[in-house]
């Protein structure tokens, strides 16, 4: 990323960490957690050349966890270049096994794994850890590994332990170089991002200039100098993405930006004129609406595998924006709202190490041939500085904290194959459920809620006849970073007044029932 430097004379990324890439899922929220401590961090793959490290300019390197194992022949390892930047470095869980393997210490496998819950104790007071445990000196974390470190390099001591992994944590102090068998950037660590604040701040002297008016700022600068005269077409959903970045370009570039919104018959009950509301007439954004619930619903016939579904619609997508530029005749940009997570699921991050959890329409499903030029402003932002930015913008606070929609819609809340009868069934349960969530002061408690149509039915008994109608799944979540959630624990009382108003109000529902699986194992979506 190049610096913009702001009239005070200071880039919102003067200070830089970077995080090496080990084939974690929790890679990217590494880098969340340091940004949230004001620090600007960038993702590279371990095994980046030496020169690439040396020009990125780093203040302090992390090291990320991963799912192999040190011991593997082909094991990836830390390069001579990281032990020679200079500067401070932090591994975590495989991370601090490659750094202790690097430096002459041992990594074994063990017959007793820690994944979840583990309690770690303090041995030793440290920059890193020190004073942040409770009173018995214990640390409520979460851990993920086979391997354990067995016996510490050279200048290393033990900062922590577990009952499963006696050294829990390392540190060379003298050096600056520290490791961690659990994962401090998980919400289940306890003070895990007072953990990443002390080493970005404490030890690797990292003030926070990376704040949502200078990230905006530069975004501004850069799309104006990528983007010049030409006219930009933004594909708007009505989602928090796409409105941030509806409000992120017309601030840029004003009238050379052009929305399309596509109402493919996937969207929630009366979304449409909702977001031609928002967007044509109280922000005054040229909006164009196409409506082509034909075309996706013929595109879906029959089609059940969630992945092609994906495709399928993101295709479709591209299509529909290509022919609005045909016809305008005058665009050359294609914009869109993809973010991090967008990145991280489709594995479309630059590393490549991640595996593929789900492709999103955004990323996995672009056309290789595409007339248009791509640009997308928040690729590199996470949903939580993505929100701060649209109320920097001006958003008001009920668009931005807005529960996040898919980009496929209702399709990939429809299992199986997708139909126009199951669409409008299962939108106005949302609707329902959304509703009834607003009206008792519960929306904003939880992080995420919806309705899942399930391509089954069941026996139900309505007044004196029996019915053999769909199923409803309610799922809602609690997570402040989405790569982990929890069940949101609604109220009995609660779902059972939506379950009774699902099934009284919509002819064709005869059973509801609530998803309380956490993420993971489960992912927030169901497909």
């Amino acid at each position: 990323m190049e610096s913009k430097v702001h009239s005070n004379g200071i880039a919102s990324d003067s200070s830089r960490i970077l995080i090496l890439d080990y084939g974690s899922q929790y890679t990217q929220l590494i880098a969340r957690r340091v940004r949230e401590a004001g620090v600007y961090s960038e993702i590279h793959s371990h095994d980046i050349p030496a020169k690439t490290i040396a020009s990125f300019g780093a203040d302090g390197i992390i090291l990320s966890g991963g799912p192999e194992s040190v011991a593997a022949d082909d094991a990836p390892g830390v390069s001579d270049a990281v032990i020679s930047a200079g500067v401070p470095l932090l591994g975590i869980c495989y991370g601090m096994q490659a750094l202790a393997t690097k430096l002459g210490g041992e990594v074994r496998g063990s017959d007793h794994r820690e994944f979840g819950y583990a309690e770690v104790s303090l041995i030793v007071d440290n920059p890193l850890l020190g004073d942040i445990t409770s009173e018995d000196k214990k640390l409520k974390v979460w851990m993920s590994h086979g391997d354990r470190v067995e016996a510490l390099p050279d200048g290393f001591k033990q900062i922590a332990s577990s009952n499963n992994a006696p050294i829990a944590g390392m540190a060379d102090v003298q050096n600056q170089i520290y490791g961690v068998q659990f994962h401090p950037e998980v919400t289940h660590t306890e003070n895990g991002q007072l953990i990443i604040e002390r080493f970005v701040h404490e030890i690797c002297g990292c003030p926070g200039h990376w704040t949502p008016k200078n990230i905006i700022n530069e975004h501004i600068e850069r799309v104006r100098d990528k983007v010049g005269t030409e006219h930009v077409l933004l594909g708007l959903s009505g989602g928090v993405d796409s409105s941030v970045v509806a409000a992120l370009l017309h601030a840029a570039i004003g009238d050379q930006l052009i929305c399309v919104f596509v109402d493919n018959g996937l969207l929630r009950l009366n979304e449409g004129d909702q977001v031609m509301e928002t967007f044509a007439e109280h922000l005054g954004v040229n909006v164009i609406r196409v409506n082509a619930e034909d075309k996706f619903l013929s595109a879906l016939d029959g089609e059940e595998d969630p992945e092609k579904k994906r495709k399928i619609i993101g295709r479709n997508f591209i299509e529909v924006f290509e022919e609005q530029a045909n016809i305008l005749n005058d665009i050359q940009w294609l914009a869109q709202g993809t973010i991090y997570p967008d990145v991280i699921e489709s594995a479309g991050a630059s590393t490549g190490k991640a595996h593929v959890i789900k492709s999103h329409h955004n990323v996995g499903g672009l056309p290789e041939t595409m007339h248009l030029k791509l640009i997308e402003p928040l690729r590199d932002l996470f949903k939580d500085e993505v929100r701060k930015i649209g109320v920097e913008l001006g958003l008001s606070d009920q668009l931005v904290d807005r529960h996040p929609f898919p980009g496929p819609g209702l399709g990939v809340r429809i299992l199986g194959s997708v139909k126009k009868e199951y669409a409008d069934l299962l939108r106005r349960a949302d609707d329902i459920f959304i509703s009834e969530l607003r009206e008792q002061g519960l929306y904003d408690k939880v992080s995420q809620a919806f309705a899942v149509f399930l391509p089954v039915k069941s026996v139900g008994v309505m007044g004196d006849g029996r019915r053999y109608d769909y199923v409803i799944a309610l799922r809602a979540v609690e997570t402040v970073d989405f790569m982990t959630a929890r069940w949101a624990h609604l109220p009995y009382d609660f779902l059972d007044h939506v379950s009774r108003r699902i099934i009284n109000e919509i002819e064709g529902i005869s059973r509801v029932t609530y998803d309380i699986s956490g993420k993971p194992p489960a992912t927030i979506e169901w497909e």
